[in-house]
């Protein structure tokens, strides 16, 4: 039986042919190549001037194009990458058979958090141009993705507290062996050890009394344990993510430490101002379900749908439950499924479930409770009734009459924004943040995986050879430019440098502006 033949191992790769001869037209590096190439990366904050003595630094461009490849491919070890710039066609094609070392890879990443961010926005405009995004109907969730801080090394004061009297039930041990033998060097070597551990535990103490924290973890600061699920907890970072649901593109992204409570407001900020409008409709589980959000949304014009938690006191009979009693707002009354008057005294309480957000509110009762027949069905309280009104039940109110006006809308919540979450944790593995050291370092990592997975949508939507034609058409109108205006064009080349299509245009219209000339 024949078998196809090897190679020798003298010849070279692709019987001699060039690198741009092995990488076929249809391949998306090229796309990874032309999307780099068309930042302005020095106004996204990357650095590009670098002293001249001492080894030539990496440009920005290079060391972007590898991670962007990389987190495409699903490789974001610094390691990892630097082994596949001497390996891999696909890679010595795209950096022109430069090879950075892990640390130069690691370095760029953990010190351009912030520029990330907006080549991620502009991942974002092109989605825009291509008509990808709808700006009617969004959707906003979070996903923790684990820190490199296990729970052991994370602590809260109740933690601490049983750290230090588990040391000083040892060192009371300890002391009255110490007093039963004559072999004291081995005890007064744990001692001393016990000792150096009680005061580790007593700094981290002092640190959780200083900053008003409750907890703190030693591996990556900033990292906190949070609810993943029910009762299980895990020590991570928090990702607040606004999705479009035309394509289930993401429009927005923000690291967190905390969980989503008063998260909506910001996220409904700036997707506003990403759209372009406030006519959009907004899905949130009950996660975000918050008064002051809430009323965030309804002040910006925004109609945001967020689920109703479970009532904390349910009546005996759901027909009784709270949302069943009728608000007067002339008399400022309610009214029971019976027909008995609530009203209240004026009295204001207010209660702290947030050091930053007290609420106020009112109180109300009736003495119909006494003798009504129904009492056991309403409520089992020995002083009948009691419904409290706080200043954000208007906008609660609000909230549940745009969810029964549209009672089929919110069902499509999860299958807008789980579409990215479940691409980036169960299919690429992106389940966990790969660097140490803050928040910031954090979100260059998570920048870099929404990113790619705006990019791969956007790629496998548009097609690549659209794609191409876009950029090409981009460099067009800038080569022409310079031709038509010479070096009027030099200095004003050193400030712009292609971005997406849209802006092309804004530039010409400041380069006429600048120049006195015009079409």
């Amino acid at each position: 039986m024949k078998f196809k033949q090897a190679y020798s191992r003298d010849e070279p790769p692709g019987g001699g042919a060039s690198l741009q001869e092995l990488i076929s037209p249809d391949n998306e590096v090229r796309f990874i190549d032309a999307f780099v190439d068309s930042l302005p990366l020095e106004k996204l904050g990357f650095r590009t001037d670098f002293p001249e003595n001492g080894r030539p630094a990496y440009h920005p461009s290079i060391l972007l194009k590898l991670l962007v490849y990389g987190y495409l491919n699903r490789i974001r070890s610094s390691r990892c990458l630097e082994r596949e710039c001497g390996r891999n066609l696909e890679v010595m094609w795209l950096l022109g058979q430069l090879a950075p070392d892990h640390n130069t890879i690691a370095n760029f990443r953990k010190n351009n958090s912030k520029a990330i961010t907006r080549v991620f926005r502009a991942t974002v405009k092109m989605a825009q141009h291509f008509d990808l995004i709808g700006g009617e109907l969004l959707a906003g969730d979070s996903t923790k993705l684990r820190a490199q801080n296990s729970k052991k090394n994370n602590y809260n004061r109740g933690k601490i507290a049983r750290h230090l009297t588990y040391i000083e039930e040892r060192l009371s041990d300890l002391q009255q062996a110490l007093a039963q033998t004559n072999q004291v060097e081995p005890l007064l070597d744990a001692m001393a050890r016990h000792a150096l551990r009680r005061e580790h535990y007593l700094r981290l103490l002092r640190y959780l009394e200083d900053s008003g924290e409750d907890q703190v973890s030693t591996s990556d600061a900033e990292s906190r344990q949070l609810i993943i699920r029910n009762t299980i907890t895990e020590v991570a970072y928090n990702v607040q993510a606004t999705v479009d649901a035309r394509h289930c593109l993401l429009l927005d992204y923000r690291v967190t430490n905390h969980n989503d409570r008063l998260a909506m407001g910001g996220m409904l900020r700036r997707a506003k101002s990403i759209v372009r409008n406030h006519s959009f409709t907004a899905l949130f589980d009950k996660g975000y379900y918050a008064g002051s959000e809430l009323e965030t949304a309804q002040g910006l014009g925004i109609t945001a749908l967020v689920a109703v938690p479970a009532p904390a006191s349910n009546a005996p009979d759901p027909a009784y439950n709270v949302e069943h009693f009728a608000y007067d707002h002339t008399s400022d009354t309610y009214t029971c499924p019976e027909g008995h008057t609530l009203t209240t005294n004026g009295h204001v309480y207010t209660k702290h479930l947030s050091r930053a957000h007290p609420t106020s509110f009112h109180q109300y009762r009736t003495k119909a409770c006494k003798t009504c027949a129904v009492r056991h069905h309403c409520t089992t309280a020995r002083n009948g009734k009691l419904i409290e009104r706080n200043t954000y039940t208007p906008v609660f109110e609000q909230n549940r009459r745009n969810i029964a006006a549209q009672p089929d809308l919110y069902k499509r919540r999860q299958a807008i924004v789980e579409h990215p979450f479940g691409t980036l944790k169960r299919q690429w593995g992106y389940s966990y943040v790969l660097t140490k050291q803050g928040m910031e370092r954090a979100s260059a990592d998570v920048g870099l995986m929404l990113m790619a997975y705006n990019l791969r949508r956007i790629f496998n939507i548009v097609g690549l050879e659209r794609l191409l034609a876009y950029y090409a058409a981009s460099l067009s109108v800038l080569w022409t430019l310079k031709a038509m205006f010479g070096a009027c064009w030099r200095g004003y080349s050193q400030r712009i440098k292609i971005p997406s299509s849209s802006a092309i245009y804004l530039q010409i219209t400041i380069f006429n502006q600048e120049t006195g000339r015009g079409f």
